[in-house]
């Protein structure tokens, strides 16, 4: 693939970048709004609509699985997954692992009609999902392979500590989550996002060499930078640091490379080199580990009283009996949608300070403005305080493009105001 620069016209670059507007002393407030005001009428409101429902889809989601796990105790059936289990292995780690697999299976089963609604129905319907439903049903299956493979895995480790620690699993059972994330993170950049998109290397030309001496400027490995296709499912601009050790690496999708300038690529690049470089992986692993602690602690004190209490209908003995899994399925579930706000505060703290650091790295503010601009085509932009501490897992746009104004004024001598250029929304690529 060439150089995005080579394919496009100079004159049409400048036309993408924000005029100067002459005359006019910096003000971070009408900056700010030059940049917001760019997001109107129609677009604006499908913008704030798609984000808004996603508030509804937390719910329903949270509850749908509740359902799924509710239906399973109802009728009794997670005790005859594993009847059919013990009679056919004798061991009870396998009969555990089996009753998981079926457990695993029969949740993507019941669940799949609003997974194909949040997953591919309503991405079409708001214009972000390129995929027609073959190739997204194919992402769906391999995505279902890997979690029958893991996923059992996981549950059989939590069960043996519960039948081996049962006074306090819930804090072996912590350590057994993050030994699994760990794995999850060192083989996933290598072994797993290759099954859904093709990776190459950037291309040479202007956008690798920024990104390289930006990496060099800050210990950032940058010995392979990669590109990969996400156009084929998405519209959405991504870049990550993904991985760990040996695995760590710099990637950037299409999107990014073919619907944004120079500037913007690096202010983009830049901010996720400050998650490496500000330890946000090991920072979440660790706060996300504790978090899951608190979840299985509340288990451990509230699942036992549930069994025995209904237990006898439902077929399940105790809380090590591999028939309990809807029953912490269930928990787990309203636990997590209560958490829903500690985690997006965790995430938006981390991108937030990711942002800082790339515009001090990139130093290009409205390059990150205009980026901040394509991401609010499915962010709300501008949402309330309590609004964006709840729901947000990134700051806003608003956010954003402010904070990136205030930069420019505190870094940039003799800042300019700039006109911005007008939205232009991109339809999803043809198939």
């Amino acid at each position: 693939m060439k150089s995005r620069l080579a394919l496009v016209p100079l004159a049409l670059t400048m036309l993408a970048a924000p005029a100067l507007a002459q005359g006019q002393a910096f003000d971070v407030e009408t900056a700010t709004r030059a940049y917001l005001d760019t997001l109107q009428g129609a677009a604006r409101a499908k913008s704030d609509a798609y984000f808004e429902g996603g508030y509804w889809v937390i719910l329903w989601g949270a509850l749908v699985s509740f359902l799924a796990d509710a239906l399973l105790l109802r009728f009794a059936l997670s005790a005859r997954l594993r009847d059919w289990a013990a009679r056919r292995f004798k061991r009870t780690g396998m009969v555990v692992w089996a009753t998981a697999a079926l457990y695993v299976l029969w949740g993507m089963i019941v669940t799949f009609p609003w997974t194909v609604y949040t997953g591919f129905v309503r991405e079409r319907q708001y214009g972000l999902m390129n995929q027609q439903f073959g190739g997204w049903l194919g992402d769906q299956a391999t995505g279902a392979v890997i979690s029958l493979v893991l996923m059992p895995l996981l549950i059989t480790a939590i069960y043996a500590v519960i039948r081996r620690f049962p006074g306090n699993w819930w804090m072996l059972g912590t350590g057994v989550v993050l030994g699994f994330v760990l794995l999850g993170a060192l083989i996933a950049p290598v072994y797993i996002a290759p099954l859904f998109n093709k990776y190459t290397e950037l291309p040479a030309g202007p956008v690798r060499d920024r990104i390289v001496a930006m990496a060099q400027s800050r210990g950032v490995p940058s010995e392979h930078i990669y590109l990969f296709d996400a156009s084929k499912q998405t519209k959405r601009i991504s870049a990550n640091v993904s991985g760990l050790g040996p695995t760590i690496r710099i990637s950037l999708n299409d999107n990014l490379l073919n619907r944004t300038t120079l500037p913007e690529t690096a202010a983009v690049m830049g901010h996720e080199m400050g998650h490496y470089v500000l330890g946000h992986v090991w920072r979440s692993i660790l706060v996300l580990s504790l978090l899951a602690g608190a979840i299985l602690f509340v288990i451990a004190r509230v699942a036992p009283a549930l069994i025995a209490r209904y237990g006898a209908r439902w077929g399940v003995r105790d809380l090590a009996d591999p028939a309990s899994m809807p029953v912490i399925g269930m928990l787990i579930a309203v636990l997590g949608l209560l958490a829903t706000p500690v985690t997006n505060t965790l995430i938006r703290v981390n991108e937030s300070e990711a942002d800082a650091f790339g515009l001090d790295v990139a130093r290009e503010p409205d390059g990150f403005a205009l980026t901040a601009m394509k991401l609010s085509e499915y962010r709300k932009i501008e949402p309330g305080p309590i609004e964006e501490m709840l729901f947000f897992d990134h700051p806003s746009g608003a956010t954003r493009v402010r904070m990136a104004m205030q930069w420019k004024k505190d870094h940039v001598p003799s800042a300019q105001m700039v006109t911005p250029p007008p939205m232009v929304q991109e339809q999803p690529a043809p198939q």
